[in-house]
């Protein structure tokens, strides 16, 4: 137990924040029909659409899961030219900006895209729609099977070398190893992440009101957008809200129940240099049966996710380029999401680093439940969609102002909320490392505070802040699921300025913007390394 003293900043952070989606939770009670969340089982409608909200992401998860065992299997035991490249690729898929994606994903499988020319050629008709459960289980296998594969890859590649040359020695074939050695590892990590895809497809929102093709198709947060946006009803978002909620507090409860850590080594050295990759890599089997198995799965994952984001560009190459360079509200819309996703991933930031400035301080003290339970606190947006808090928001400051004039605040504001967890998540091991290990040095030292931060933290931690701050920037940047709620003619983002695009099938001016976006993000992301690469010197 080491004797040093606890930032409250970041215990009012954590309060506020619970005291806000608390808030927000009572205003949905109140316009909420009835709190008999029977009402919503009686209904055929809302049976209909929570069925195919599980349904959806069940198998969305099976599918990219499942994919990405096989995927993440045949990665580690290859090296080639490229490789590098794919998994920085594969690792940023999940804050791709999800219309993105969506337009590169119908440009390849729609009525007008490649496959459906393929189809045409032969005199034949494209044997199914994009539009509906189709097109919903495409988006969230190319979204989330390169995640998934990133993440049992890591679980793969944690495995000692020690193990591999031991497993060469006693002369294992790949079935037997995989089964000994690799499967158990790959096990540890399944939970989690099976758990983490569930969620993002169970809360997705930009993907099925893309393609979701009507009330067939419809999941429980679109059907809280359309009762707010559309319909109006109050009534029918606050309890459909509230039964998201429930929903998605007890699948984080699950999760959380499942889900094991994975021990970093056990018994030997995990390779991280090249050579020792190499090294390792060599020590697997070198069968031309074994190199098709694991080109196959490795070219069929490009396949996947290669050629929607090469379409973004092919497509986004056209006349109708320089229509919407000049185009005014191409440009409102570009500053729009930059200041959103400026401003919230600055907030997010900030909020994230204090409350992990606590919860350290708490670990350090020997008090790892309490510090567990702030840091529950700071993402306890993962249980509250950013649909429910906007819902929740929308209806608690109605009746007190012109909730539209306000729009670009509470965008920032539910941005910087739904991108705290990734902070969180992403710092908070990196950061009590940091202070384990300069702890008694700093206090020797005499070093406290800003100095401290400067001079020790900061050199320690710019890496894993500028890669926080990366993602909840792209993050923010092609978020739709706030700004299709509070905006307005005054108020357009980008992704919205393209999802109008896209639902006036206007798709020359769409492709245009996708390919802003995407490059957008690209360079912003690029940018921000930069800038936090030569704010370390």
């Amino acid at each position: 137990m080491v004797n040093v003293s606890v930032p409250k900043l970041g215990l009012l952070v954590a309060v506020t924040i619970g005291l806000f989606v608390c808030s927000t939770v009572m205003a949905l009670i109140q316009h909420a029909p009835t709190l008999n969340l029977g009402w919503i089982l009686s209904d055929p409608y809302y049976r209909h659409i929570t069925f195919f909200s599980f349904y959806q992401a069940l198998f969305s998860t099976l599918l990219s899961v499942g994919f990405a065992i096989p995927v993440a299997h045949a990665l580690s035991r290859r090296e080639f030219k490229g490789k590098a490249l794919l998994l920085k690729i594969f690792a940023s898929t999940l804050v791709l900006p999800v219309l993105v994606g969506v337009f590169g994903i119908v440009a390849i499988f729609g009525n007008s895209g490649i496959v459906a020319d393929i189809f045409r050629y032969f005199d034949a008709r494209l044997p199914f729609s994009i539009y509906g459960l189709n097109g919903i289980l495409i988006a969230h296998v190319f979204f989330n099977l390169p995640y998934a594969s990133r993440l049992l890859l890591h679980s793969l590649e944690s495995i000692p070398n020690e193990q591999h040359k031991l497993c060469a020695h006693l002369g294992m074939n790949d079935w037997q190893k995989f089964r000994q050695i690799e499967w158990p590892r790959m096990r540890q990590q399944l939970p989690q992440v099976a758990g983490l895809v569930f969620m993002l497809c169970f809360t997705s929102f930009s993907a099925v009101m893309a393609l979701g093709g009507g009330p067939k198709s419809t999941t429980i947060e679109l059907a809280i957008y359309q009762a707010i946006k559309f319909d109006f009803d109050l009534q029918a978002g606050a309890i459909l809200a509230l039964w998201q909620m429930l929903l998605c507090g007890v699948l984080s409860l699950t999760l959380l129940r499942f889900s094991n850590s994975v021990p970093s080594s056990s018994g030997g050295s995990v390779s991280h240099h090249a050579k020792e990759k190499r090294q390792r890599v060599a020590l697997f089997s070198t069968s031309h049966r074994a190199k098709i198995w694991d080109a196959a799965w490795i070219g069929g994952a490009m396949l996947l996710v290669l050629p929607p984001l090469l379409m973004v560009i092919w497509q986004g190459l056209n006349p109708k380029s320089l229509t919407i360079l000049q185009d005014e509200k191409f440009w409102q819309a570009l500053s729009a999401s930059i200041q959103v996703a400026t401003l919230a991933s600055s907030l997010a930031l900030l909020m994230g680093i204090a409350i992990l400035f606590t919860s350290r301080a708490w670990h350090l003290k020997g008090l790892p439940a309490r510090a567990g339970r702030l840091e529950l606190m700071g993402t306890i947006i993962l249980v509250t969609p950013g649909i429910v808090i906007s819902t929740g928001l929308f209806l608690l400051l109605r009746d007190q102002v012109d909730v539209f004039s306000l729009a670009f605040w509470v965008v920032i504001l539910v941005n910087s909320l739904m991108a705290l967890p990734y902070i969180i998540k992403t710092l908070s091991q990196p950061m009590l490392q940091t202070a384990q290990q300069y702890q008694f040095l700093c206090q020797t030292l005499g070093m406290t505070g800003w100095t401290r931060f400067r001079l020790v933290e900061w050199r320690a931690l710019n890496k894993p802040i500028a890669h926080a701050f990366s993602i909840s920037f792209m993050f923010s940047m092609g978020d739709l699921s706030a700004v299709s709620l509070f905006g307005n003619q005054t108020f357009t983002t980008l992704p919205l300025y393209l999802f109008q695009l896209l639902g006036s099938y206007q798709m020359d001016a769409a492709a245009a913007v996708s390919l802003c976006l995407l490059l957008f993000s690209v360079l912003c992301f690029a940018l921000i390394e930069t800038v936090f690469k030569r704010g370390s010197r």
